[in-house]
Formats: structure tokens, sequence, C-alpha cells
């Protein structure tokens, strides 16, 4: 009878790569696919070394054409690895988050790897005054095709949507988060409630939808054990009104007209003023709420609601400031606020002005 010991079973599951993974939701998710049994092997790609026990680091920038060499046992690869934050230049954080992206795809193809994961953001819908509540996932894609984020994930989106054409025998699947909420979750719409009174357009009512980060890296989870087809929509259940939305934040509101909002706003960042376009606006003036549809089928619920999902996102911003995006100090957030409310309450009186004369 043999006395040596037994070796144990290698699992006949996928090896996973994902990219992103010393931070955020990539940490969560390696994390999370570390300890499933039904994953042979979970590989950490990052610019640096993460912490993340039992998994294989593999230290490598996305944008690597090498990168295919590092990817030669990989069976799905998750792409989290993405820029967002306001204040990355919007040239440098388009090469980041588009070369990534490709890079990532043409080394998958090049690697055999069978399926790639590309989390863009439910922003790609595009935030309107007319868009359903929610939006189903089959949505037209109507976000602006400019220099904002949105541009960045439309152009992702058009990555995965001829990848399969490209790249004979690759799976490529979206995943379209809401509003990002949690640790380290650094965006254009968490600056909105950093700001001393909360901007609202006159006319519209705004749904505020999130999703935090634990939640979409167990969505993740789901799409790549489950098999989940895109596109995927992650977000909390429902949405927020704006006065539950004041009732959480504790912060009043200033409303503005629309055209007057949008047009200061694209001026303010034209002369520098301000890091984000003026169609960044539209994501906190108009509904953009998503049905996840495909991954409530699948049985996925998540574990923070909208209203959880904000109040992590007033403790992340706690003792910050920003205005229409940019940082500041504390008063200069209360006077840079009190200055646009008043250019825009000049701009509406000279237009007043203008139209009276043209009557007479």
């Amino acid at each position: 009878m043999a006395t040596g010991k037994v070796r144990p079973r290698r699992s006949k599951g996928p090896v996973v790569a994902i990219t992103g993974a010393a931070t955020g939701t990539g940490r969560l998710l390696a994390a999370r696919l570390a300890g499933r049994e039904e994953i042979r092997k979970v590989v950490a790609i990052d610019a640096h070394r993460g912490d993340v026990p039992g998994v294989t680091w593999r230290v490598v920038d996305i944008r690597d054409p090498l990168l295919s060499n590092r990817l030669s046992d990989v069976d799905v690869i998750v792409n989290l690895d993405v820029e967002h934050s306001p204040d990355v230049d919007s040239r440098d954080r388009r090469t980041h988050n588009v070369r990534g992206a490709q890079t990532v795809v043409t080394a998958a193809a090049a690697a055999r790897v069978r399926r790639v994961v590309l989390v863009t953001s439910a922003m790609v819908y595009g935030a309107a005054p007319g868009n359903d509540v929610p939006l189903a996932e089959d949505a037209p894609l109507l976000a602006e095709a400019d220099a904002s984020v949105a541009g960045d994930y439309l152009e992702m989106e058009d990555l995965a949507a001829t990848a399969p054409i490209t790249h004979p025998g690759l799976d490529v699947t979206v995943v379209r988060p809401a509003a990002l909420a949690g640790p380290g979750v650094d965006t254009v719409l968490t600056r909105h409630f950093e700001a001393p009174r909360l901007l609202t357009v006159k006319g519209s009512t705004p749904g505020w939808q999130f999703c935090h980060i634990e939640d979409l890296a167990s969505a993740l989870d789901v799409v790549v054990t489950g098999e989940v087809a895109g596109p995927v929509a992650v977000g909390s259940e429902g949405w927020l009104s704006p006065g539950e939305v004041t009732e959480i934040t504790g912060k009043r509101t200033f409303e503005l007209p629309a055209a007057l909002t949008f047009g200061t706003a694209q001026r303010l960042h034209r002369l520098g003023m301000t890091p984000v376009p003026a169609t960044d606006l539209h994501y906190v003036a108009y509904p953009w709420v998503v049905d996840c549809a495909r991954l409530r089928a699948a049985g996925w619920k998540p574990l923070h609601d909208n209203a959880a999902a904000l109040r992590a996102v007033m403790e992340e911003t706690t003792g910050r400031h920003a205005v229409v995006g940019r940082r500041v100090g504390g008063k200069e957030a209360t006077v840079a606020t009190a200055a646009t409310a008043t250019v825009a309450a000049i701009g509406a009186a000279a237009a007043i002005h203008r139209a009276r004369k043209r009557r007479r």
C-alpha cells in the first residue's frame, strides 16, 4: 500500500488574469477569486506588486506590447486598470485607458486567451432628460464622443464591438457599472458631492444610482465564473431622488437654467479653470439609471443600496472641497460656488435685457 502524500487534485477551472489588481476593484476581485475552488489560478497584473495573497503576481504595464508573453497560461482576463481621476490630463488619461484596453485585447488574442472582460461605465448610455428610467442594458450608447472620460469609455466599447471581427474566436464582454463608490474612488461624479452646495438644473429630475466597488467585484465574479454574456450593467437596485440625496448628504442645492449651467461650465473649461468638459455635468443633472437584468437573472444581488453607497461617497470625500471637478481649499470652494452662481445670474439678467430690447 502506498504511504506517500496524496497530492491535491488540481482544479480544471479557468486561469483568470486581473489587471489593476493592486488597488480598488481589481484588488477586491483578485482576493475573491483566489478563494474560489472553481478557479485554477489567479494572475494579478499591475505596474507594481500588491498585497493580495494566494495569487501569481506579474508586474507589467498593460500598455507594454510584450504583455502577451505574460498571458500564455490565461483563459480569461478582466481589465480593471482604468484611470478616471479628474486630476489626470485628459490626453494622458485617454492614452492610458484606450491604449491599455487595445493592448489587453491584442495581447489576449496573441496568447490565445479565450475571453476578455472590459469594464467601462454606464456613462456610455449618456445622461439626458428623456432617458428611460431605468435604461435597458441593450439601450443605444448616446454619450458624447468628446474628451471626457465618457469618451474614453465609448472608444473602449468600440474596441469591444470590433474585437471579435479583428480577432476571430476571442469573446469580449463589456461590464458597465453605475457611478462608482467606495474607498479610493475619485471621479468627476464623487467630486460633485465635495461642493459646498449641490448644483441642480432647472426642470431636470436626476435619479442617482451608485455601484459600490465591493458590488462591482462580486458582479465580476459572477460574470467570470457564471459565463454571463454582455453587455452587463452593474449597480444598486433603484435610484435616489434629489430629495433623498439632500437628506443623506445634508447639503443644500442651488438651481440654474440648463443653457446657462452648461454654457458657463464650458467657458470655464476652455479657460482651464475646471478639469472637466460641460458634458460631464450632464451626469449630475439628468438620469442615467440602468437595469441590471442579466446579473439579476444569474442570481446576483448587490450588498449595498444606493443610500449606503452615497454615504460611502460622503465618508470618502470628508474634508475635501471641489467646484465643477476642481479641488480647492474650503474657503476658495465657498467663494467659487458663489462666483459661479453670480456669473450665472449676471448671464441670465443680460439675456433677459437683450430679449426686452428686441421686443421694443
